[in-house]
């Protein structure tokens, strides 16, 4: 499978997005090597109204167009934390289940993730071992 993916810069109002293809590989070592802690202490020096994103990578299944994001955090004690953004197709009722179904994109969102779950759950993406993911959604 192949990868694009974007960059939240915390300073910059536009979004990065590198559509170059990347492998399951690049995704993990550019999510695993990405300086979340520099990133996050850069946008607490900041002035509060120029910080337009907390720091965060968002990678799309350039073949499905499923997509994954990590934003990083600090927990209550300080500590780095994730949340997921998991993005993908997903049977939805139509007017309480009168009309039926029908498929859409849907996002859910899982917080306080610390970097080794995050890494897991991106892992499982890159995989497309996506109900594993779904999983954490059910909890």
């Amino acid at each position: 499978m192949t990868f694009k993916y974007s960059i939240c810069h915390p300073e910059k109002e536009e979004i990065e997005h590198i559509n170059n293809p990347i492998s399951e590989n690049k995704v993990l070592e550019i999510a695993k090597d990405y300086p979340w802690i520099e990133k996050l202490k850069f946008s607490d020096s900041l002035n509060p109204k120029n910080v337009h994103y907390s720091p965060s990578l968002d990678f799309t299944n350039i073949k499905n167009g499923i997509s994954f994001g990590l934003t990083s955090g600090y927990d209550k004690k300080g500590k780095l934390e994730f949340s997921l953004w998991f993005n993908r197709p997903k049977k939805v009722k139509i007017l309480f289940g009168l009309l039926g179904e029908k498929e859409k994109m849907v996002v859910d969102d899982f917080w306080s993730l610390n970097f080794e779950e995050s890494i897991q759950h991106l892992q499982y993406f890159v995989n497309g071992n996506y109900s594993t993911i779904e999983k954490l959604y059910r909890k």
